[in-house]
């Protein structure tokens, strides 16, 4: 158990170093759209900002590719470590751009590559650190442990945010988009390196190390074998994965640019509510997991889906309301169902996918997703409202990938809630599950019947 707790405490401190450095480019996003889109004004600047972050997801299949093939031969902790380091460098970088003013479009197209490169890295980050801490904790407190990681991606939001509504505060707009807007960037290379030395000193996954003893002279499956063995579970993965994202993105990376450029709340208080938000969130999302272990994930899912589909018209019409505290009421039903996902999903997508290509298979699955609908939402709900001027697209967008999100889950989700992960032995806790397991085998190996009809020719 203590290996678990030293897993959880090191994966989800380094994704919380890695969200940090990808969630400030979201909250200096309107600051970043004057310093390197001078030349467009309002809404269309917000529009070429976000392209410039949706950018980065397009390379992510191929980070989630490139990392998540070396996971599966490799081992899990030594692609994590890379994937932070190449994370610090490329943030970093962007702290170092000149602005367009001084170098005119060549600042752009500096700063498309730096994104490009930190869309790479996180490509193989997130799926690596959810199998990382699924492969390493109990099966009966998979859900609470692994919903660390979230945590960690919420302290990484919450530390950039509160950092950027900080400077903000202390310095004002205009030193902003002169020079302040690079103190966060330049953070980034330090705590790289820290997070670097803390991954370096954990264990490999017992699930690894018992999947390599096991492995003999068999060799390392293909993406062919991926795609086509398992081409089932891949599709169902990127459809959560796609509501998942949505809903994410949605509230972390475009509700505080919607809050001010859209409803002209001003930056700072926009920026400040989101954090309170995401503090708030914290207990949630591990509360969130701590009931997943008891009654299901897949339940706390589909609670999170129908909250969604009713209630999130409602909830950005208290947020357009002006009234301080009605925007709280309305940005906080968003997040309680937020949290329903982040507490259950970092346990509930390893688990689709079995020990030899899970890291692989997640990767893809959970990075074309990302890429197509999670980094696109707040471009694409940007372009609406500047097509339609209708405020409510983003509630219109979260029911309608609520909608297909609910159908899935329902249908072709098994829970598997408490039991061993798809192609490993159980991992217990206490001497009595031991017993338990020996006494009732097949119920231990439940994924047997499914592993034999993958592998028959």
């Amino acid at each position: 158990m203590e290996v678990a707790k030293k897993a959880v405490a090191a994966t989800g401190l380094g994704n919380a170093m890695e969200w940090f450095d990808f969630g400030i480019y979201s909250y200096l996003a309107v600051t970043i759209g004057k310093v390197f889109f001078p030349e467009m004004t309002g809404g269309v600047q917000l529009i070429y900002t976000f392209a410039t972050f949706a950018v980065a997801f397009l390379v992510r299949p191929l980070g989630g590719l490139f990392f998540g093939m070396l996971g599966d031969r490799l081992g899990r902790k030594k692609v994590l470590a890379m994937t932070l380091i190449v994370m610090a460098i490329s943030t970093l970088s962007i702290g170092l751009i000149p602005s367009y003013t001084t170098i005119g479009s060549t600042a752009t197209i500096l700063l498309l590559i730096a994104r490009l490169v930190q869309g790479f890295s996180t490509g193989g980050e997130y799926a690596g650190a959810m199998t990382f801490i699924a492969e390493s904790t109990p099966d009966k407190k998979r859900g609470v442990m692994a919903s660390g990681l979230e945590v960690g991606t919420l302290i990484g939001y919450i530390a950039g945010a509160g950092l950027v509504t900080l400077l903000t505060f202390i310095l004002g707009s205009e030193t902003m988009v002169n020079w302040g807007w690079r103190i966060p960037f330049l953070i980034a290379g330090p705590i790289g390196f820290i997070g670097f030395y803390l991954r370096n000193r954990l264990e490999e996954t017992p699930a690894f190390e018992a999947m390599e003893e096991a492995r003999n002279d068999r060799q390392h499956l293909s993406m062919k074998d991926i795609f086509i063995s398992h081409w089932r579970t891949l599709l169902i993965g990127m459809i959560v994965v796609f509501f998942y994202n949505v809903v994410n993105y949605m509230v972390l990376s475009y509700m505080p640019s919607h809050l001010s450029a859209v409803l002209g709340y001003g930056e700072t208080k926009g920026l400040l509510l989101v954090v309170i938000i995401m503090l708030i969130m914290v207990p949630i999302v591990i509360m969130m997991g701590y009931f997943g272990d008891r009654i299901g994930a897949k339940r706390i899912v589909q609670g999170g889906l129908i909250g969604l589909i009713f209630l999130s018209i409602p909830s950005f019409l208290l947020i357009a309301s002006g009234n301080i505290w009605m925007v709280f009421l309305g940005l906080m039903m968003l997040a309680v169902f937020s949290s329903s996902f982040q507490g259950t999903m970092p346990s509930l997508l390893p688990s689709l996918f079995f020990t030899e290509v899970r890291y692989g298979a997640l990767a893809i699955t959970y990075n074309i997703s990302a890429s197509l609908f999670g980094g696109t939402t707040p471009l694409v709900v940007s372009w609406l409202i500047n097509l339609t001027a209708d405020r409510l697209v983003p509630a219109y967008y979260l029911v309608f990938a609520s909608l297909i999100g609910i159908f899935v889950v329902t249908y072709f989700v098994k829970d598997t809630t408490g039991k061993s992960l798809r192609g490993s032995p159980p991992a217990v806790e206490e001497k009595q599950e031991i017993r338990d397991v020996l006494e009732k085998p097949e119920e231990a190996l439940w994924w047997k019947e499914e592993k034999n009809k993958i592998d028959e020719p």
